[in-house]
């Protein structure tokens, strides 16, 4: 019945730093921007779809949110998303050189996987996976 994860939805009170982050540290690649005048919260708001993979990361952000603020019914940010990376030494590496530090990890689980997290500008918290 279900066949992966399809989009991870993030809302976000500074479109231009979270584009920054999943675009040029990450390396997402933008699918889709679409302006949607209105929402079913009754807020106009700015949709930005991300492909890592065949899955996305879909930025949202409604039109005059301050940091802090978002419509009635929505939070933002997630709780988290994960990545699968191919090398968690090479990624940790290359996040280093952009200046973005494992909040913890990287641990591992012999023969299974090892874990890390980083954090987007926003605090969103992004565990990185290498399956073994």
């Amino acid at each position: 019945m279900f066949k992966k994860i399809d989009h991870v939805e993030i809302i976000t009170d500074d479109m231009e730093a979270s584009l920054n982050f999943y675009s040029n540290v990450l390396g997402l690649k933008e699918k889709v921007t679409q302006r949607v005048e209105q929402s079913i919260l009754g807020v106009p708001m700015d949709i930005v779809m991300l492909e890592v993979g065949d899955q996305c990361v879909e930025l949202i952000s409604y039109d005059g949110a301050r940091p802090g603020d978002r419509p009635e019914g929505e939070n933002l940010g997630i709780r988290m998303m994960a990545l699968e990376v191919e090398n968690m030494d090479e990624t940790l590496s290359y996040l280093k050189g952009h200046g973005v530090e494992p909040t913890w990890g990287p641990r591992i689980q012999e023969g299974w996987y090892a874990r890390a997290e980083i954090t987007d500008p926003h605090g969103n918290r992004i565990e990185l996976r290498h399956w073994y």
